[in-house]
């Protein structure tokens, strides 16, 4: 496997596409890049911020620039030795009429081609969805929308379609029959029964009425040609055939003329066709598609079906044998039906070609270690970054000032349960209600089961679904880990805690999950048996997704920091010895996962999650501004009724994020209070206890943007910035520090570092749309080069002028420049090195971290301060040299070289490794070379 050396994360736009891409090549060689790490590029829902709404696998975006960019660029990349990682979407599509295979099968039903491609359930119980999709897209209930006339048919070179605003269905083949012949005799009696142009249209409905059986699609595919091309030619030659097609649409939309019920046609029309327009509400209870998490308009694939796999992924295939695609990332690859079984499939088609899948872990969980991928994308890392530099000394502190302040005191575990069950209620209970029909067709054959009704198997479901410790489980017929059972055990014995009453479902319930089949069921019963299963683990991550990320994330705000994709709400950092143990675990399991710490998930930039961990070690500090913040803002609240707005929790979660967000220096703060309250609306909404995405409170939300920009108004006597402002400037200062460190670490611990667009200078973005704004390229560029040529003449100098203004970003850019030169000079030491902890002595032993690399007789140390913030050295300034008096590197390897620290280019060689020398110039060190001796 030829794993990269440093990927770059690029979000292409049609503002940003291939073309632009070239621009930045040079930039991204000298950085040190070895791969872009590329969005999804395949074509898109026009206008797509971010490429997973995929509309067509075959086609590279149009709007990106097309394949003759895309392949321009990748040789321009080639060039300067740059590979090009490929984000793919096996999971789901756009619904979309630009989705050209979900049309086909829209428009002919059975007789599609693509007909099983989608996840659709044709034979679903609900007679008004049985052989028809769910089109839960309109903004009011059917039939005043249908009355309001906001639904209608439309006519042009692609034949008959349904119209509602900007979404655009086809009519299914057959109704053109009823739309053409309405009118047909007078259309005869004014152009005459041997007129070419009615001889032809009649032509088209003989054609229409005689469309072969599905055995002969490739018949039926040239017949309905004919058809399009027929017809609209005649609308576009015959004035008596346009007029004909054009009245007869205003009698089917309504608008020809008043009447008691004219939308009557139009309704018909609508129940004949392959998909049922409803309500968007009503996806929350009833649906027979499965959807990208609960969001309506991604629709996903039966990639497990080997015709799909292959249709879906020709094109993909192709580009990797030609050598375009050097790797891919597998996105939500927890969305399949058997990841396993596709993974072997994708490794099988691409052979050696890096391959990584999105995967949240949790709680411990381990990547499946039968994968053939080089591991995962590097939440993982994120969060132990994160957790190492968060003082788990002070839990019981923080648990005290957040249930002081805010009056919360629930446990984490039981605000998760509760989220996810809401999420259910509002989002996903049709999908439960699918897998509790699926259960009870087998359920009622056994004699254990026959009593278990509908009704108690959802409930038990809930329960299950609600208290799963991980996002899902790989159970198949094919294997089944210890790992995995013991999840499914968790939840049941939770469960059957939290609902005595349904002890005798859940026993029964987790049989099936465990694939303990009864020995009495025929082959086929077991099949059902499996089937459901699959589909529980397909259900149950969405469900942890919606439920921990994007809900419990939003009111547990006790420390935000931890609040990450992948972190868990209810931990508190972790300590150097569990770092270290995890970092040797990934040199042995996975030396070639990615290392993340900026994703385009991320729930706050990379320094602004560090600057919140560095408040950690202050609770004494962060309880007193608290108070203060609490009764110089009490005024500037709004009164809603009974209630002042915002409430506790939202307000302690304000002051967090402006500690961890607030601009460095006076000229970013323009547009930094849109985005605040941007970021604040989504916040609440996606809490769902005050405002949600389904029924926004707007005058809360106004009450709490308002309340946020009276705290940061620019006016001569500010009572709250005047203390705020001293301690986000010490947790900025500490950040400094402590977001250098994090880019040695992603640079040096096992692991390939991945860099997202943009945070190679300060990142405190907040969640997205925020954190996708355009990146200035060209002052990185321009800064980048400067960095080179002063570096060149004196590095020791370059490092002083860094240090003294450290707010413009540039010191973050040249840090991360040097550590990738140093993985670029030796890969593999820093690939597949072995990893040991640096041990220290001295009086601020316990104010720094580091660890030894080492392989085949090189050797790299990485040295970073750690728990900082409450030494006086540290208090507006780095700490350097003298500061570090006594404290040195211990249990060094006999018979070390000389090691040479890339960032300051000085040589460090003798008896021991002081760091008042290490830290002297510069606050983090990572120094190469060799040794005499082993690890």
């Amino acid at each position: 496997m030829n794993a990269p050396v440093a990927t770059y994360r690029i979000q292409f736009t049609k503002e940003f596409d291939f073309v632009r891409c070239q621009g930045i090549l040079d930039y991204l060689a000298a950085l040190g890049v070895s791969h872009i790490y590329a969005s999804p590029i395949f074509r898109a829902r026009p206008g797509s911020t971010h490429g997973y709404d995929v509309c067509d696998h075959r086609e590279i975006n149009p709007e990106l620039g097309g394949e003759a960019e895309f392949r321009a660029l990748v040789a321009a990349a080639a060039k300067r030795g740059i590979g090009w990682i490929q984000d793919i979407v096996p999971n789901h599509m756009a619904v979309s009429g630009e989705n050209r295979m979900l049309v086909d099968v829209l428009e002919n039903g059975p007789s599609s081609r693509y007909y099983q491609s989608f996840d659709i359930d044709w034979d679903h119980p609900y007679e008004s969805i049985k052989g028809r999709m769910l089109a839960p897209f309109l903004g009011n209930f059917y039939g005043r929308v249908l009355e309001a006339g906001e639904i209608a048919i439309g006519f042009d070179a692609d034949g008959f379609f349904v119209r509602y605003y900007d979404l655009r269905f086809p009519l299914r083949i057959d109704s053109y029959v009823r739309l053409l012949t309405l009118g047909m005799g007078k259309l005869r009696a004014k152009i005459g029964r041997d007129s070419p142009d009615y001889i032809k249209l009649l032509g088209v409905l003989y054609t229409i009425k005689s469309l072969p059986a599905e055995d002969s699609k490739d018949e039926r595919y040239d017949q309905i040609f004919f058809v399009k091309q027929m017809l609209f030619e005649l609308y576009e030659k015959s004035a008596p055939v346009r007029a004909h097609i054009v009245a007869n649409l205003a009698q089917a939309n309504g608008t020809a003329e008043e009447g008691e019920d004219r939308r009557a046609l139009l309704e018909s029309l609508l129940a004949e066709q392959y998909f049922r327009l409803s309500y968007w509400k009503v996806a929350g209870e009833e649906i027979n598609y499965r959807r990208f998490f609960s969001i309506n308009d991604l629709i996903s694939l039966r990639v497990e079906d080997e015709a799909v796999f292959r249709q879906s992924h020709g094109k993909l295939f192709e580009l990797v044998r030609e050598g375009l695609f050097s790797g891919l990332r597998v996105d939500h690859i927890d969305g399949l039906y058997d990841p396993a079984r596709y993974l072997r499939r994708l490794r099988e088609a691409v052979g050696d070609a890096y391959l990584v899948v999105e995967k949240i872990c949790v709680a411990g969980e381990p990547l499946p270690a039968f994968w053939p991928v080089a591991g995962s994308t590097g939440y993982d890392f994120m969060n132990a970054v994160c957790g190492l530099y968060v003082d788990t000394t002070q839990e019981k502190a923080f648990d005290r000032i957040y249930a002081g302040f805010t009056g919360r005191r629930q446990l984490p575990e039981d605000v998760v349960v509760w989220k996810k069950r809401r999420i259910i209620e509002t989002h996903m209970y049709g999908d439960v209600e699918n897998l509790a029909r699926l259960i009870n067709a087998v359920s009622s054959l056994d004699r254990q089961g026959f009593d278990i009704t509908l009704r108690s198997t959802k409930r038990a479901l809930t329960e299950v679904l609600a208290h799963f410790p991980v996002y899902r489980t790989y159970i198949s017929p094919d294997a089944i880990r210890p790992a995995d059972i013991d999840y499914v055990r968790t939840a049941i014995r939770r469960a059957k805690r939290h609902n005595a009453d349904l002890a005798y479902e859940l026993d029964f319930l987790e049989r099936f999950l465990l694939l303990q089949y009864d020995a009495n069921l025929s082959d086929e019963q077991k099949a059902q048996w499996t089937r459901f299963a699959m589909r529980f683990q397909q259900v149950s991550g969405p469900l942890m997704a919606k439920g921990v990320e994007d809900t419990a994330f939003y009111v547990l705000n006790r420390l935000l920091c931890l609040n990450e994709v992948g972190g868990e709400p209810g931990g508190f950092g972790q300590t150097p010895r569990a770092f270290h143990e995890a970092m040797a675990a990934r040199a042995r399991q996975w030396p070639r996962a990615m290392s993340a710490t900026a994703t385009h998930d991320a729930k706050r930039g990379e320094d602004a999650r560090l600057r919140l961990a560095a408040l950690s070690e202050m609770p004494d500090a962060w309880r007193l501004a608290l108070g203060k913040f609490y009764r110089i803002n009490l005024r500037r609240k709004t009164q809603l009724g009974d209630r002042a707005a915002p409430d506790k929790n939202d307000e302690y979660m304000l002051y967090q994020t402006l500690l961890g967000h607030y601009p460095d220096r006076p000229e970013d703060l323009p547009g930094f209070g849109e985005r605040l309250a941007a970021y604040l609306v989504k916040a609440v909404r996606e809490g769902k206890e005050h405002s949600t995405w389904l029924s926004p409170d707007l005058e809360y939300e106004k009450a709490l943007t308002e309340f946020a920009a009276k705290l940061t108004r620019d006016v001569p006597k500010n009572a709250f910035m005047d203390i705020f402002l001293p301690l986000c400037r010490r947790l900025t200062w500490v950040g400094y520090s402590y977001g250098l460190a994090q880019v040695v670490l992603k640079a040096a611990c096992p692991g390939i570092p991945d860099i997202y667009q943009g945070v190679e200078c300060w990142d405190l973005s907040f969640v997205d749309p925020d954190n996708r704004r355009p990146v200035d390229f060209m002052v990185r560029k321009k800064t980048l080069g400067e960095l080179n040529a002063a570096y060149s003449a004196d590095p020791v100098a370059l490092c002083h002028r860094l240090l003294a203004s450290p707010g413009d970003g540039c010191i973050k850019l040249f840090t991360l420049w040097r550590a990738l030169a140093a993985r670029g000079a030796d890969p593999e030491l820093f690939t597949v090195g072995t990893y040991a902890p640096a041990a220290f002595a001295g009086s601020l032993a316990g104010n720094v971290f580091g660890f030894w690399r080492a392989f085949e007789g090189r050797t790299a140390l990485a040295v970073v301060p750690w728990r900082i913030a409450n030494l006086g050295a540290a208090q507006g300034a780095f700490v350097l040299g003298e500061a570090w008096e006594g404290t040195r590197v211990t249990d060094i390897p006999a018979g070390w070289g000389p090691l040479t620290d890339v960032m300051t280019g000085r040589t460090f060689s003798g008896e021991g490794l002081a760091l008042r020398d290490l830290l002297r110039d510069f606050p983090v060190a990572l120094l190469t070379g060799g040794t005499a001796g082993g690890m």
